[in-house]
């Protein structure tokens, strides 16, 4: 119990975490993606204003926003660009390569004239693994084309994604080794107000045992003075009945101050086979149809007595919740594509339609239902128990609800 709070603490605090990175560090890369962006379409904007030229006379004059960059006169040099003017019918009349090397004038003809087929008067273009960005300046006589080889705008980005990336990893190793750490530490009250509860349980159970032993001789004495009546026999049916829960309470404590058990290979059809034969006589008794249905040779990783409870526990809440001449149902089988064991339960129940599920292994829980009013004469601990008991087994167990039919579904490793 100690390690599922630990590793719940240690889960949810990791993923709070991350969440956070996540946020900031999406929350830079696209600030810096934007800022990016923006200086392309400010240097592009400039050279469509200077026809294809970047004039250093005039970056004073340039706007300046958040998302945008200061320009240094000798910070210009750093762009590569070329345009080219085209006339009326297309044709290529000037072409500017003075600020770029690795494009031929012939390819920025191409370009030019590719670009200028496109609908929009702006965008990014591919040439040998390069992103251009270019815009189109359309008048009466001629069309200018500016490209802007924009790699060394967006390299800032990708640095800053890929440095603030590997801080976060960092930040999150460092976090969770710190958080493991101190992880005991953190949730030490609940730890101990865990263990206090589970004494109390203990210690209450042993106390209580005490006097309903005594209560227990004083109606047989009783009884041997008087004779047995009704008074006498619903004593002894109370006293029955609380020790039975004192035992579950005292069971269940037990369990839970367990964090494993000797996990070992056992023969689950044999240990099934043996509680359901021993189940016929009760279910028979009650007028219950009992059907069974078990594979041979079936072994799964457990603990034998903690199995055979798991089952004695399953068949006694469904006897205990089965409609009147209804039936009852165990199987276990195995799937040829799957390497796990399932056993299932199952009973009729036909006021199950509308119950929560979900809150079936919740300790002590009763649906309001004047049908389980009826047949119920449990505490709601069973159904704990075989959840605690499964997943010691490192197991699965569910509940569901078909065509009158309540099932529960438990999955176990073979």
């Amino acid at each position: 119990m100690i390690r599922h709070f630990q590793k719940k603490f240690i889960f949810v605090s990791t993923s709070a975490l991350i969440v956070v990175l996540f946020t900031i560090i999406g929350s830079i890369a696209s600030i810096a993606y934007f800022r990016s962006k923006n200086k392309v379409n400010e240097v592009l904007t400039m050279l469509v204003q200077n026809n294809g030229q970047l004039a250093s006379k005039n970056i004073q004059r340039q706007p300046q926003n958040f998302f945008g960059s200061r320009f240094s006169r000798e910070g210009m040099f750093q762009y590569r660009y070329f345009s080219a003017n085209l006339d009326r019918h297309n044709q290529t009349t000037a072409i500017n390569n003075q600020h770029i090397l690795t494009v031929q004038p012939s390819a920025i003809q191409r370009l030019a004239k590719r670009v200028t087929k496109f609908s929009r008067n702006n965008g990014v273009i591919s040439y040998q693994g390069v992103h251009y960005a270019y815009r189109i300046k359309r008048s009466s006589k001629n069309t200018l084309v500016v490209f802007l080889d924009e790699t060394l705008l967006m390299s800032e980005t990708r640095e800053i994604l890929h440095v603030s990336i590997a801080l976060g990893i960092l930040c999150l190793i460092l976090y969770t080794a710190i958080l493991i750490g101190f992880s005991k530490r953190a949730i030490k009250p609940i730890i101990q107000a865990e263990q206090r509860q589970r004494e109390f349980i203990t210690n209450a159970g042993h106390e209580l045992k005490t006097p309903l032993t005594v209560i227990a001789a004083n109606t047989e004495m009783q009884e041997l003075t008087t004779g047995e009546d009704e008074w006498t026999q619903s004593n002894k049916e109370q006293v029955t009945r609380l020790t039975r829960l004192i035992n579950n309470l005292i069971s269940l404590a037990r369990m839970e101050e367990q964090p494993n058990v000797a996990i070992t290979d056992i023969d689950a059809s044999a240990i099934a086979k043996r509680v359901a034969d021993s189940f016929k006589g009760v279910a028979m008794q009650n007028h219950h149809q009992f059907r069974v249905n078990i594979q041979n040779d079936l072994h799964i990783q457990g603990d034998q007595n903690h199995f055979e409870e798991l089952i004695n526990i399953l068949l006694d809440n469904a006897n205990k919740y089965c409609d009147d001449d209804g039936q009852i149902i165990i199987t276990l089988n195995k799937n040829k594509r799957s390497k796990n064991v399932y056993l299932t339960v199952s009973n009729s129940y036909a006021a199950g339609k509308d119950v929560d599920y979900n809150k079936f292994f919740n300790r002590f829980y009763r649906a309001d239902t004047s049908h389980q009013i009826k047949h119920q004469s449990g505490f709601g601990i069973g159904l704990s128990m075989a959840q605690r008991i499964v997943s010691l087994f490192h197991g699965k167990i569910k509940a569901s609800y078909k065509n009158g039919m309540i099932s529960f579904h438990i999955t176990l490793r073979s």
